[in-house]
């Protein structure tokens, strides 16, 4: 017990330590062109800093809050009185350092009171945000006002609904969870809002295919929606066909990879019935890409967060939601497949959660490969729709890939389903 308790001990003020010399390395490479005495803290002062707040951390876990309190007030009082009298012969007065010192302090006491993972974490972000100063100033000479407007929009919609919002089931069939109903807008705007970062970093033409690609690993579903919306209101099109195509091509390929984390034994008739879809899907998106207009400036969204096009898909998962409980209490097990389809609809991984979870003895491995890509077809059509519904006539080479893909699926199916 002894030799444990020492451990632990010597762990959280060796993390309190390391994380003053991680922070105080920083800082000295920064500040070393400096002229002589005008630096209040370096290498050297930053990593007794941490130490002094460890030992403090260490003192207050033990029972003396006062005496821990005084070693944390004395440093902070130095460290004030240092940086006051830095103003004082410096015409720049420098902010930063005296808040890392801060920071340090805290993290240091943080390790020091037994949590020194959480502190080490601390120090290293600490450390990554100072170290990136060039790179943020230039990011933010690159903002415009409708960039500040479009990130406290996002963030009012992300941060100070989706955390308060009840995570129960309430209204019919107990299928509506208000937290989850409330992600659906969080994604589709934050792909919206990811959509607009890329187009301003990367270019309208290669941002909206980072889009694609990013938003395919989570929600396929979330960024045909966002990108369909898009180029519905813009008055020219540019590579949001491809990127539609794409996201669908991308979401094969996850959906391949968790059949075969989740569902195993499904994994090789399903890959042999998707494997034309997801040839297909990928050679429409390129194309598509190869034919979009290589414009490559930045031409973000005039309206980076549009709320309304994502309130009417909330509706409609709501409503996709309710249908699912229907069919499961109307149908009992007989509706297995019927809520599948409805389900797949919106959230394929779902489906492959539950088909996954199936006994082999319940059914056979090819069958349920099967109603698992009857799903990926189901949830294909929703994508046509809203890419219809949302594009309109400029939506017409996307939709005419998706139709491509869908064929494809549905023949491959087809003979599968035949060959039984």
């Amino acid at each position: 017990m002894l030799i444990g308790a020492w451990y632990l001990q010597a762990l959280a003020v060796g993390t309190a330590i390391a994380c003053g010399l991680l922070i105080g390395i920083e800082r000295g490479f920064t500040l070393r062109s400096e002229k002589e005495g005008a630096r209040v803290a370096g290498v050297r002062t930053f990593t007794l800093i941490g130490m002094a707040s460890g030992l403090s951390g260490l003192i207050s876990s033990q029972g003396h809050q006062l005496a821990a309190g005084a070693v944390v007030a004395g440093a902070a009082a130095v460290m004030t009185i240092g940086y006051a009298h830095r103003v004082d012969i410096n015409d720049r007065p420098d902010a930063t350092s005296p808040i890392a010192a801060m920071a340090t302090i805290a993290l240091g006491f943080v390790a020091g009171s037994g949590n020194p993972a959480l502190a080490i974490v601390g120090a290293t972000l600490v450390t990554l945000v100072l170290a990136l100063k060039a790179e943020v100033h230039d990011f933010i000479d690159r903002l415009d006002q409708e960039d500040v407007k479009a990130l406290a929009r996002f963030a009012v919609i992300a941060g100070a609904i989706l955390p308060f919002l009840p995570d129960g089931q309430y209204g019919p069939y107990g299928a509506w969870n208000p937290q989850k109903l409330w992600l659906v807008v969080v994604l589709v705007t934050g792909f919206s809002f990811l959509g607009y970062v890329a187009n301003r970093i990367f270019g309208e033409r290669h941002g909206t295919i980072a889009t694609a690609v990013i938003g395919g690993l989570y929600s396929s579903t979330a960024v045909t929606q966002s990108l369909a919306q898009r180029l519905g209101s813009d008055q020219r099109a540019g590579a949001e066909p491809a990127g539609i195509a794409l996201a669908s091509a991308i979401m094969y390929l996850r959906v391949l990879v968790l059949v075969g984390l989740i569902a195993t034994r499904l994994l090789v008739p399903f890959a042999l019935i998707v494997a034309p879809a997801v040839i297909v899907a990928a050679l429409a998106g390129w194309w598509l890409y190869r034919s979009a207009p290589h414009n490559e400036g930045s031409s973000a969204p005039g309206n980076p967060i549009a709320l309304l096009p994502a309130l009417a898909f909330l509706v409609f998962v709501a409503a996709a939601a309710a249908a699912g409980a229907w069919a499961q209490g109307r149908f009992g097990e007989r509706g297995i497949a019927v809520l599948l389809l409805i389900i797949g609809t919106m959230d394929v991984d779902v489906a492959i959660v539950t088909a996954g979870g199936l006994r082999p003895e319940m059914i056979g491995a090819t069958f349920a490969a099967l109603a698992l890509a009857g799903t990926i077809l189901a949830n294909m059509a929703v994508k046509l729709g809203i890419t219809l519904a949302y594009a309109r006539s400029k939506g017409k080479s996307a939709a005419l890939a998706l139709a491509a893909s869908m064929l494809a699926l549905a023949v491959s199916i087809g003979i599968t389903f035949l060959s039984l």
